[in-house]
């Protein structure tokens, strides 16, 4: 049995748009905590997605199954130079 288990995470590159206060608080803030920025905005996400209760109970519903996509997502080029193909939001933002 191994002494350690890694867990494989599948990055995904999307394009966001800040202002330039927040941009830079993102820095700061990666700056503080010794992180990428990256890192900052993930995790700050995370944060905000678990302990938004209201945000918890709509994912429960009808709605939430079915998003209009609005992030806009780089998909990286396969062999044979096709995009891979789209997933679903929930593993995409997982």
């Amino acid at each position: 049995m191994p002494l350690l288990e890694i867990t494989q995470i599948r990055h995904i590159s999307a394009s966001v748009r800040l202002d330039e206060a927040t941009a830079a608080q993102v820095d700061q803030y990666a700056a503080f905590i010794h992180a990428s920025a990256d890192d900052v905005v993930g995790k700050a996400l995370n944060y905000v997605f678990s302990r938004d209760r209201d945000f918890q109970d709509f994912l429960k519903s009808a709605e939430a199954g079915a998003p209009v996509p609005s992030l806009r997502v780089r998909r990286p080029v396969q062999p044979g130079g096709q995009k891979e193909k789209p997933e679903r939001a929930e593993k995409a933002g997982a």
